[in-house]
């Protein structure tokens, strides 16, 4: 199969539905090969160990001409995300491509929420991209010191609710801004390895959306399905191509055929007295600082 990504080998997390499995099949379509990752666990993460989901779409890639394998590991286990990049470097002889997708919520407001319910979903989602990004630039800083040229993508999943806020969802928010800053950072230290790293904040019909946020997510009657998933996997493919050297540490939001580039924390207005500041005279300085600002986006659901 020919395409963009023709003979890249690409390992894509929680690939068994929804976003991973139109990134999974798209990346196929463009000629990958793909380790499709799926612990098998329902929306809200619980259970696990099933396989059929990700064998199906191993199934779908393999209809398509491609080649594909399923995998099991749960990817925020340090040892398990270990043996998640071996394995595509044991099938396929390398890796290119780490797409960082897995992940679950459980919503309920910051007063509610339990010890659990934050380690969980901080552990899925950062932790998740962590330990699979360990071992990933572990595996590339050694082909590039072994003298081989080296052009790696990493692509996480951050969200609107990591760069904006969302009520209702303090774990999940701060889990996805801890992505965005994982990226960035990744995005200045694989450089030297021939690596880039970027991330997409997506909007789409997923089992995590679509009950939450139904009116949003609806299928339309006719037209266009802006919230389907398979509108997303275009710019996911595109960033994991060698067409995109020299995009890194960027964040786009995507939806439907919209996409856009978000801009980070950047150096604002500033005040420099030279000296030691009394607390008393912050008042006006603050606010003057203030005053020469934008002022914030709308957090979601305020």
């Amino acid at each position: 199969m020919a395409g963009i990504c023709e003979g890249r080998v690409v390992v894509v997390t929680g690939a068994a539905r929804g976003l991973g499995r139109a990134h999974a099949l798209e990346f196929a379509r463009q000629g990958a090969k793909v380790v499709v990752n799926d612990l098998g666990t329902a929306a809200d993460g619980g259970g696990g160990g099933d396989a059929g989901p990700a064998a199906a779409v191993v199934e779908e890639i393999r209809a398509l001409g491609g080649e594909a394998i399923a995998d099991g590991s749960d990817v925020a286990d340090w040892a398990q995300a270990r043996r998640l990049v071996d394995a595509a470097a044991a099938t396929f002889g390398r890796l290119d491509v780490l797409v960082n997708n897995a992940g679950f919520a459980r919503d309920r407001m910051l007063a509610n929420l339990s010890e659990r319910e934050w380690d969980d979903v901080v552990r899925v989602h950062l932790k998740g991209h962590a330990a699979t990004t360990r071992h990933a630039a572990a595996h590339w800083r050694e082909r590039a010191k072994a003298g081989e040229r080296v052009d790696a993508r990493l692509i996480g999943t951050c969200s609107g609710a990591g760069l904006l806020g969302s009520v209702g969802q303090s774990n999940y928010a701060a889990a996805k801004a801890g992505i965005a800053a994982l990226t960035v950072n990744a995005a200045a230290e694989l450089a030297r390895y021939g690596v880039t790293a970027n991330a997409i904040a997506p909007a789409a019909r997923t089992r995590m959306t679509e009950d939450v946020f139904a009116a949003d997510m609806a299928r339309p009657d006719g037209g266009f399905d802006a919230m389907a998933p398979e509108n997303v996997a275009p710019l996911v493919v595109w960033l994991g191509s060698p067409e995109s050297a020299g995009v890194t540490g960027r964040v786009f939001e995507v939806a439907g055929g919209a996409i856009r580039v978000m801009t980070a924390w950047r150096h604002g207005a500033g005040d420099d007295a030279g000296r030691r500041r009394d607390p008393a005279e912050l008042g006006p300085v603050v606010r003057a600082l203030l005053d020469r600002e934008p002022d914030p986006e709308p957090v979601y659901g305020t």
